[in-house]
């Protein structure tokens, strides 16, 4: 296997096994695999049963979505190299069928771990079952398996946040995993959510905390099998594959960037001179194939951790993206938005206070009593309620700084051959932010929103118009204020008496030598 150069070539024939494949990084990675690796034998894919929809309706749904569009003109038959299999992550043995175990057993060669539970504020018994003994369960499984040749594990740049300086390696665990499942298993909910701050100590979230403990999960195993572990940082849309702004989701800093396009995020918490360590979805993708390919190849002693990372390569700031994030949507906006983008980002807590207060709050407020009047159910303030709590969770990340090795990274690029290094893109050095900041918004407006391109210059019109609204509000509001102030003053009547003569004489000035001239 040594001899295999080629990463397409390591893929052809093989059968590979994905969770998480209807998610964001899995769709990616099914629609990648299929085209760039097309003698791939086999993808069978672990799909959660849901209801009112079968299992076959869920992958059918998955497959016609214009991700696969390349794929699609390549090999219209593409979807039957794709297998799904009934799952649940938090049942006894995955709840898959012992036919169906049997089938796994005797044909998978690698495995790519994608699910898990990515929200912040998951409770934490159940982002415990779903992160780790569903990683736990899925190690059991990979141990029936005749032919494995690699187990490739997705956690987050973000599992060890409690430090600045994050080497590619596994850290200690807080707590040992097996103790804290046993100890969970009795409490109620209530009794574990009192708990939890004191158990995820610095981490700001369960989904952090249980992903470190999931780490040292698969590391347990590194004598028995091949593993390497992939932790991206904040995953965004893609860069160039299959096509540059691809994203489906509102998750991460795709919501942010709708709400500040729509008009409606107008102030964000965060240090404008923090990096914002965004990876593009296809870089982490490029980056988990070729791990797959060089764990099964050459077979490293120890697992290795791979920090998918930008912000120690190819540096971009939170004040920064505020900047092109803004200017995109000016040029692109959004279709109907609730007010012209002009969004603020302060670390300063006073002042973004302020801001919610006057920018978020007050509008809120007002639009939800036109609507009341209008006989229509108030939404705003409800939707900004929503957004606070989005933003609030995003806060850690968004107002410090961490430093992330990522010599794995380096080393496994030099391994790949030159066209390989074109295939299978994870050089982040040539990245071109700006570039890829206005893709994105694109691709929020067209894959996200599903607006149509053709209807900008109805959009731009809309956005004058909600500028020549502020301009006469503003205005109004300048007057009716002076008009107070001069009513309870006698300066201000003077100063106002005073500006009014001046611009009498001047315009009888400008008339009368207007008349000599002529």
């Amino acid at each position: 296997m040594a001899s295999i150069t080629s990463i397409a070539e390591y893929y052809a024939g093989k059968n590979v096994m994905i969770t998480g494949a209807t998610g964001f990084m899995g769709k990616v990675l099914v629609e990648k695999l299929l085209r760039s690796c097309p003698e791939v034998k086999a993808l069978y894919i672990l799909v959660r049963p849901k209801a009112g929809q079968s299992m076959e309706q869920r992958v059918s749904d998955m497959i016609k979505c214009k991700l696969f569009d390349r794929v699609r003109e390549d090999n219209p038959d593409f979807h039957q190299k794709i297998f799904p299999i009934s799952s649940e992550l938090m049942e006894p043995g995955l709840a898959i069928s012992p036919e169906d175990v049997e089938k796994l057993s005797a044909c998978i060669h690698i495995i790519f771990h994608c699910a898990a539970t990515i929200r912040f504020d998951e409770p934490l018994k159940l982002a415990l079952r779903l992160n780790v003994i569903g990683t736990q369960q899925l190690l059991s499984l990979a141990h029936q398996m005749h032919h494995l040749e690699a187990f490739i594990h997705y956690s987050t740049a973000y599992a060890n946040c409690n430090r600045k300086h994050i080497d590619e390696v596994i850290y200690p665990p807080p707590i040992e995993p097996q103790k804290l499942i046993e100890s969970l298993e009795w409490m109620d909910d209530s009794m574990v959510r009192d708990i939890t701050p004191g158990l995820i100590g610095e981490r700001p979230n369960t989904y952090t905390y249980t992903k470190a403990l999931a780490e040292y999960v698969v590391q347990q195993q590194q004598d028995k099998l091949n593993i390497g572990i992939i932790r991206p940082s904040i995953v965004g849309a893609s860069w160039q594959e299959p096509f540059p702004g691809w994203i489906d989701n509102f998750n991460g800093p795709s919501g942010v960037f709708i709400a500040a396009g729509k008009g409606i995020l107008r102030t964000m918490r965060a240090n404008n001179d923090a990096v914002a360590d965004l990876i593009p979805v296809d870089v982490v993708i490029n980056l988990t194939l070729a791990a797959g390919w060089y764990t099964a190849v050459h077979r490293p002693k120890t697992a290795l951790v791979y920090n998918c990372t930008t912000g120690g390569i190819n540096p971009f700031h939170w004040g920064e993206i505020e900047y092109h994030v803004m200017s995109s949507f000016k040029r692109n906006p959004l279709e109907q938005a609730f007010r012209r983008p002009n969004a603020n980002i302060t670390s300063n807590y006073l002042i973004y206070q302020y801001w919610i207060l006057v920018s978020h709050k007050v509008p809120a407020l007002l639009y939800d009593f036109f609507l009341r009047l209008t006989g229509k159910k108030p939404q705003m303030m409800r939707i900004f309620n929503r957004l606070h709590k989005a933003i609030d969770l995003l806060e850690y990340f968004s107002a410090q700084d961490w430093d992330w090795k990522s010599d794995n990274m380096s080393m496994l690029l030099k391994q790949l051959t030159p066209d390989d290094k074109k295939t299978f893109n994870f050089d982040v050095r040539q990245l071109n932010w700006p570039e890829y900041i206005d893709n994105y918004c694109i691709g929020t407006k067209k894959y996200v929103l599903n607006e149509d391109m053709a209807d900008i210059p109805l959009a731009r019109q809309h956005l004058r118009k909600l500028r020549n609204i502020r301009y006469t509000f503003n205005t109004l509001l300048i007057i009716f204020i002076w008009r107070i102030f001069i009513a309870r003053s006698e300066m201000a009547q003077n100063i106002w008496y005073f500006v009014v003569s001046l611009c009498f004489k001047f315009l009888s000035y400008f008339r009368a030598s207007s008349t000599l001239t002529n």
